[in-house]
């Protein structure tokens, strides 16, 4: 049996239980019921801008066929070797492996008849004219296989830089018109996004078609770098003021 005085305290405790759930009950229906501000615009704006292209990535690659994988990773591995070091001394070209690949060819009754490979060596560089001229000098050991052009970071971020000015300016300019259509002389910015993207580059491919000479040599490629498209977004929401 409970006493007077822990009766009341069981008391007190369940009506400051119903009365904290009561407060907590009000509070969220308090919540759902407050009206969303009115005069509140939701934009975008975006400017784009064709920049050129300013780096160039040139693959070279060399196919053998040997009796066994061993011998013919040694040869692959020889000639990348040989060509990384051709590059090496060519000032505002820079080369690194590409891919390397070693499968059997099978005759037939699916036996191993050889295997093949194949190495690669990418040129690249800002300076389209000595790229071109080493790649033609390299022909005798290796083949072209592909040429693409890109826009480098450093660029992007130079267009990018120019186009947030031209995207915020749009964007303002939007949200001043839309006010004054909807009967509002003014607006201030409640939030604002800013994205940036760009276009991928299209490769251009050049297949040679057919292994040159030891002496023989490719006379330079002629290329010519495309543009790529940099965009800049401006999105957020605007509370237009009488």
């Amino acid at each position: 049996m409970l006493n007077k005085k822990t009766a009341a305290a069981f008391a007190l405790l369940a009506m400051s239980g119903a009365a904290l759930t009561l407060s907590q009950t009000a509070a969220a229906q308090t919540v759902m019921t407050q009206p969303q501000p009115s005069g509140v615009l939701s934009l975008s704006a975006q400017a784009s801008a064709q920049v050129p292209q300013d780096v160039v990535n040139i693959t070279l690659f060399y196919e053998q066929e040997a009796a066994d994988p061993s011998s013919l990773t040694s040869t692959l591995n020889q000639r990348a070797e040989a060509a990384l070091r051709e590059a090496k001394g060519v000032d505002g070209v820079t080369a690194k492996s590409g891919s390397f690949t070693v499968y059997p060819s099978t005759d037939r009754d699916g036996k191993i008849s050889a295997w093949r490979g194949r190495t690669e060596v990418v040129l690249e560089s800002h300076d389209f004219a000595a790229a071109s001229k080493l790649a033609g000098k390299m022909s005798s050991s290796m083949q072209v296989g592909s040429v693409a052009f890109s826009l480098s970071p450093e660029a992007q971020r130079a267009a990018e830089q120019k186009l947030v000015s031209q995207a915020i300016d749009s964007f303002r300019k939007q949200a001043q018109s839309a006010a004054q259509g909807f009967g509002y002389s003014n607006f201030t910015i409640r939030e604002v996004n800013v994205g940036r993207s760009g276009a991928q580059p299209r490769p251009v491919m050049m297949m040679q078609s057919r292994a040159m000479s030891a002496d023989a040599k490719m006379a330079p490629i002629a290329m010519e770098a495309g543009t790529t498209t940099v965009t800049v977004d401006v999105s957020g929401s605007v509370q237009m003021g009488r």
